[in-house]
């Protein structure tokens, strides 16, 4: 299964007041093992960027101003995440920023129904901890001591391990472990996903014995009595 791993930077906190976005970093998993392909972006904002903002990111009004506009790299972008669910942490915020894009270009907005919010289920795995990414890193001994500041490329790489343990470790990846379901509620609002863990529903085999015919045990026999002074009869 593909899903994306993707995180934002912007110039604030609200989309409906004329923050724009500013980043985005997207990491490709298949069946939840990284692939190496990723998607990263600036964009200029076509605004100013508040202190507070650029003090979380370090991305400057300058260092913006000759960057594309989200309209001239959304067809790289959608061509990316193609199909794919999409995951992120608070993904409600991310998924907001994307759709307000996407909607002052006159683009289809990316539907909630493809959206998995790390927040939600690591409510559910760990209710009343600390739910940031910063925290989940810690609790899942994830390095980021390279992360200085918020970047979304850096920050969805991290993510990325993140939902890995969430959904049950690396042995995932690895189809060692048990069935994950993965089903986003109904409620457009918040987004919640609910993960289910479940075994695979196939028949199960009984073991199939295994024993030496008498023609391989007179073989072996007649292979140890050709070596010489064997440890085994002194």
């Amino acid at each position: 299964m593909r899903e994306i791993v993707f995180d934002t930077e912007t110039t604030g906190l609200d989309p409906k007041t004329g923050d724009r976005m500013v980043e985005i970093g997207c990491v490709e998993l298949f069946n939840r093992v990284p692939t190496g392909d990723t998607y990263h972006a600036y964009f200029n904002p076509e605004r100013d960027m508040p202190a507070a903002a650029e003090a979380v990111h370090g991305l400057s009004e300058a260092f913006l101003a000759d960057k594309p506009l989200f309209r001239d790299a959304v067809d790289d972008f959608l061509s990316f995440i193609g199909d794919a669910p999409l995951i992120a942490h608070n993904a409600g915020f991310d998924f907001g920023f994307i759709n307000n894009e996407l909607e002052l270009i006159g683009r289809e907005i990316v539907s909630l129904e493809r959206m998995i919010d790390t927040v939600a289920i690591a409510r559910k795995r760990h209710p009343g901890a600390k739910l940031s990414l910063d925290a989940l890193c810690t609790r899942y001994g994830i390095d980021r001591s390279h992360r200085v500041k918020h970047g979304a490329l850096l920050d969805a790489e991290l993510l990325a391990q993140v939902y890995v343990e969430l959904t049950g470790g690396r042995q995932i990846g690895l189809e060692l472990a048990a069935e994950i379901e993965i089903g986003v509620s109904s409620s457009q609002d918040s987004g919640s996903v609910e993960v289910i863990l479940s075994r695979p529903t196939g028949e199960r085999r009984e073991p199939r014995p295994h024993f030496a015919t008498a023609e391989e045990l007179a073989r072996h026999r007649a292979f140890l009595e050709q070596i010489e002074s064997p440890l085994w009869s002194s």
